[in-house]
Parts: C-alpha cells; sequence; structure tokens
C-alpha cells in the first residue's frame, strides 16, 4: 500500500466515523428540545443501529490493518496526522474488546434513561429511575474493564474524562480544596448576607429569552454558526466549528439561573467554535478533554461573569431587559447578590465557592457506586446524608436531590470531578492572562475580544492536536490548584470583609 492512498482512507474512515456521530448527536439534540415525550423507543431503534453500524466500522478488522501500516510509517507522517492515528488506535483497541451487541444495547439504554430520568425527575419518583440507572451501573462496571483492563473500574472511567487522572489524584486535590475553603465557608456563615430578593421577582421569559440574545452578543459568540435551545439540563453540543448548540432553561422567578447557564455554555460554545478548521471532520475534532472544557465554561461564566468589571459593564443593559424588575437595584447590589456565598441544594446554582462540596458529593458516590460498595436503591439516602454532612443542608426531595442531574442518564459516570478540575485550570489561565494584558479594563466595558483571542491561541485552536496536559500545560504552567483556591479565599474575603 501506497503511503497517500492509506491517509485517504483514514480520511475517509474519519470522515464516515464524524456522519455516524452527526446522525447520532442530532437524535439526541431533538430528544431533549422539541420532540414529544413519550417518543424514546423509535429513536432507541435508530440510536441502536448507528451505534452498531459505528462500532462494526471502527473495529473492522482493515481499519487495524490501516493503523498499523500508518503506525510503521510515523516519520512520514504530519504531527496531525501522528495524533490521528494515535487516538484512532486508542479508540480501535478498546472498541475491539466490547461486543457489538453490548455496545448496541448501551446505546438504546442511555437513550431509554433520558426519557425515564426525565419523568423521574419531574414527578420526585427515584424508584422509577433506579432499575434503568442499576442497568448503567452494570453497564459502566463492564465497560470500564473494556477502556482500560489494567485499572480498577472509576479510574478507567475517570481517565475517559481527563486522562492521566485517578482516584489517588483527585482525593489529593478534594483534600487540599477542602482544607482551604471549608473555613472560609463556616467564617462567611457567622456573617450578614446580602440581599438577593430581588434575583427572584417575576422575569417573564421572553424577555429573559431576549437578554440571552444580549448575553451571547457579548460574549462574541456568531448567531450564524451558534444556535441556542431550551431543555431541562442546559448542555452545548457541537457538530463541528461552524455549528455549534447550546440550550438553556428559563426559571421566571431566578433571573440568575438561566443568565449564568448562557455564559457557562457560552464558554463550551467558544472553545469549539475557535478550533482550527485541519482537525474538522477527524477524530480530534472537539475539545481534548472535559477538564479543559470546563475550565473555558467556567472561566467564563464565574471568573468573568461574576466580576464586578463585567456586571457593571452589561447593567445598564440588564435594567432596559427587566426595568421593574431592577429599576431599585445597582450593578454592585447585583455583583454581591451573584455572588453570595451559601450551602445550597442545587449545583448548577451553586456559588462559586461552595460548588466543589457539590462534586465531591457525586464524586464519593460515583466511586462507591462503579466500585461495588453502595446499591443504587441507598444512592437517595447516601446523598441526602453527604449533602448535610458536607453543605449542612437538609435535601427536602430527590427532585432536589440525586435526581437533579442529567449525566447518570447519559450513562457519564466520572464526568462530575471534571468540573472541580476545570475551575481550577481557569483560576490559572485567568492569572497568567492578567500578567500578560490588561484583563479588567476591556472587560469592564463589555470587551471580551482579548481575552478570548488568548484562550484561542492557548487551548482552543487545537482541539484533540494536544494532549491534556500539553494544553493544560500550554495555558496555566505547571498546576497549582493553590491558585484557585487562593483566588477564591482572596476574592471571598473582600466579599464579606473577613
Amino acid at each position: 500500500m501506497e503511503l497517500s492512498q492509506a491517509l485517504e482512507q483514514l480520511a475517509a474512515l474519519q470522515t464516515k466515523l464524524y456522519a455516524y456521530q452527526c446522525a447520532s448527536s442530532s437524535l439526541y439534540l431533538d430528544s431533549v428540545t422539541v420532540a414529544p415525550r413519550d417518543t424514546a423507543q423509535g429513536r432507541g431503534v435508530a440510536l441502536g443501529v448507528l451505534a452498531g453500524e459505528q462500532h462494526k466500522l471502527l473495529t473492522d478488522p482493515a481499519v487495524g490493518q490501516l493503523l498499523d501500516f500508518l503506525d510503521q510509517h510515523t516519520e512520514e507522517l504530519s504531527q496531525l496526522q501522528r495524533r490521528q492515528v494515535e487516538e484512532l488506535g486508542r479508540n480501535y483497541r478498546q472498541l475491539q474488546r466490547i461486543p457489538a451487541d453490548e455496545y448496541m444495547a448501551y446505546a438504546q439504554l442511555t437513550n431509554q434513561a433520558s426519557d425515564v430520568w426525565h419523568k423521574a425527575k419531574e414527578n420526585n419518583d427515584f424508584a422509577s429511575f433506579q432499575p434503568v440507572l442499576e442497568r448503567l451501573v452494570a453497564f459502566n462496571q463492564k465497560f470500564a474493564g473494556y477502556y482500560d483492563p489494567d485499572k480498577v473500574p472509576y479510574d478507567a472511567l475517570l481517565g475517559e474524562y481527563e486522562r492521566g487522572v485517578d482516584m489517588a489524584y483527585l482525593d489529593r486535590f478534594f483534600a487540599a480544596v477542602r482544607e482551604k475553603l471549608v473555613p472560609v465557608i463556616h467564617a462567611i456563615g457567622k456573617k450578614e448576607q446580602p440581599d438577593d430578593s430581588f434575583l427572584f421577582r417575576h422575569y417573564p421569559v421572553e424577555a429573559q429569552r431576549k437578554f440571552s440574545d444580549y448575553l451571547m452578543e457579548v460574549l462574541g459568540l456568531d448567531r450564524s454558526h451558534c444556535a441556542i435551545g431550551e431543555t431541562e439540563h442546559p448542555f452545548t453540543l457541537e457538530f463541528n466549528n461552524k455549528d455549534v448548540r447550546i440550550t438553556t432553561n428559563y426559571d421566571p422567578h431566578n433571573v440568575a439561573s438561566s443568565m449564568y447557564s448562557v455564559i457557562h455554555e457560552g464558554g463550551h460554545a467558544k472553545y469549539e467554535l475557535n478550533i482550527r478548521d485541519d482537525v474538522q471532520y477527524t477524530c480530534l475534532s472537539g475539545g481534548v478533554s472535559m477538564g479543559v472544557h470546563e475550565s473555558q465554561s467556567r472561566l467564563y461564566e464565574n471568573l468573568i461573569g461574576r466580576s464586578l468589571p463585567f456586571i457593571q459593564a452589561i447593567f445598564p443593559r440588564m435594567r432596559e431587559f427587566f426595568p421593574e424588575q431592577l429599576s431599585d437595584v445597582t450593578a454592585e447590589q447585583f455583583y454581591r447578590a451573584v455572588n453570595k456565598a451559601q450551602p445550597s441544594l442545587i449545583r448548577t446554582e451553586a456559588d462559586e465557592l461552595t460548588y466543589c462540596l457539590h462534586i465531591m458529593v457525586r464524586y464519593e458516590i460515583e466511586k462507591q457506586l462503579i466500585g461495588g460498595t453502595l446499591a443504587v436503591a441507598d444512592v437517595p439516602a447516601t446523598w441526602n446524608r453527604l449533602y448535610k454532612e458536607y453543605l449542612g443542608v437538609d435535601v427536602p426531595d430527590d427532585k432536589r436531590g440525586c435526581l437533579q442531574d442529567s449525566h447518570w442518564s447519559g450513562g457519564s459516570f466520572g464526568y462530575f470531578p471534571s468540573y472541580a478540575l476545570g475551575s481550577a485550570y481557569g483560576a490559572q489561565m485567568l492569572r497568567n492572562m492578567e500578567r500578560e494584558f490588561d484583563v479588567w479594563g476591556p472587560v469592564s466595558r463589555g470587551d471580551l475580544s482579548q481575552v478570548s483571542a488568548w484562550l484561542k491561541d492557548k487551548v482552543h485552536q487545537y482541539g484533540g492536536l494536544l494532549t491534556p496536559a500539553e494544553v493544560v500545560r500550554n495555558a496555566c504552567g505547571d498546576f497549582d490548584p493553590t491558585v484557585y483556591t487562593d483566588y477564591l479565599v482572596d476574592k471571598y474575603s473582600k466579599l464579606y470583609e473577613l
């Protein structure tokens, strides 16, 4: 085989894989945004067939021969081609270990689980979700062995979201975070809280939709390539760097909820839209890891979006969208309200300071579920106990407890720690930006272009061309979680005059 012929086959393989993924993503997007309620069965059939075709395509012995041939000609390949061979080889070896019937069954199960979870959450009915969750846990325990048979199951799953991260690493990370932040949380508990009652006035959904359009404009999101939809649990879905979809959920009595979900998902979208053209339609398209991806969403949402300069920049326009609701509110009051630090029930609405404790609860439960030391039936009680232990709050029902997140219904065990790691990565990225240019002058004028350009240069453009560790090193230098904890301690000490 000629090398040029092999490279043509490599490109054709990846384009076909992209097409299957695009079809599956389209069905998923439709299912959680506009599809009628009881339509999961037909989609499940289609998704099962698509998963089977993907499995068949990538496990074809001819693909193994192609990758072996290219691996033998590594010195003649570009960096881009070498990384494609490396990642496809990893996927090929993994899928070789997963039986096709199990792969198809799992795709059908996650489709069904999403539908069951939505209804269970709506009806506050964990018992209806429990049998599906038990099957999801069993699948993930088994798949972990396929992913990396040399690791304990939960470590193997963690590696699928943030390669190189394991429980030992996360235990140290979370211990350091807990040691620094818990005393500050306790100290704030003794302080008078800012008035945030105005956040919960009636904010008409239609006005919130217009405000979302404005926020996307401030973020620099090109609406010809990025659309916004509505769903139960906000997410971002990318097809390519010219077609990214974000979603939000509007609460007429909580304006900050959708506001910050739009900024958060907008951060994910910025990443995807800025990935270079030459990795599109290959296995290197999309963000390099969930930790790096969450660094972008959490950076825009919190480090920029909850900063005083940003609030001061957007608040005059915000009052135009909500003149009655905010007529007696200043930018400074709004800033203090959206940075109120108080243990709460809902992860997506948690403040920066207590957010990691929400992640620790999910991390502890996942470790036990996948490790086989916690029965699914005991998840609600364990969840409630940990929320009381970590955050000091009583969980009134499962809707606001263990049913609040969509991740487990999608089989995403090992994803949650990425939020905490991403927050820490983001803090270090911001510190490095501040050392290189004036961040806050332009932000105070509503200009995020310099921030976005720096992130594009250091993080976004590469997609999967670099490894997660290389991207983190590129933007953060040597990763140091104390930069994150110091940032939080400093910010909240000033806010609460500790």
